[in-house]
């Protein structure tokens, strides 16, 4: 089995951003430019696993940004979430954001309500209680970032998969 080097890349990127994010909820900026530097690279040599041009990569890259940035500034949603979503817009072109947003969401409402059913937590009791609505020890909620590269994944896959019967 031949695995071209962009989907290769995409993978790993992926993989970086998950676990990090589920280790310790944080993703180095240095790990986010990695991941939008070889998708810009790839989309460049017109090897972009999903056919996106540089043109769709800045674009993805742009909506992406600006369609979590509110969710970030309300205090939502963290700040690398928001990056991972852009850097995935110049990956997958914003015509997937939707899809991954999609996804994403319920894969972390899934591990929302494992956590919740598996794991005492501290649940606010009607506004009572100050901090996060539920934590498992230091950790807040869930792992955002690590669900949206989880969905991407899912979607070079599926693209693969449906390249393949073609």
């Amino acid at each position: 089995m031949n695995v071209p080097v962009a989907d290769f890349l995409l993978v790993a990127w992926a993989a970086a951003v998950a676990l990090c994010d589920c280790r310790s909820r944080r993703i180095p900026n240095s790990l986010v430019v990695a991941g939008l530097v070889a998708a810009f690279a790839v989309a460049f040599l017109q090897r972009n696993p999903f056919d996106v041009s540089m043109g769709q990569a800045a674009l993805g890259f742009a909506i992406g940004l600006v369609v979590l940035l509110p969710l970030f500034v309300l205090g939502v949603m963290g700040a690398a979430d928001v990056k991972v979503f852009a850097v995935l817009g110049a990956w997958c072109g914003v015509h997937a954001l939707f899809g991954l947003w999609v996804a994403a969401s319920i894969l972390g409402g899934m591990h929302a309500v494992w956590v919740l059913l598996s794991t005492r937590t501290r649940l606010a009791s009607l506004g009572r209680q100050r901090g996060p609505t539920f934590a498992v020890g230091e950790k807040r909620a869930t792992p955002y970032a690590a669900c949206l590269t989880a969905a991407a994944v899912a979607l070079l896959v599926l693209h693969g998969v449906a390249g393949s019967v073609r």
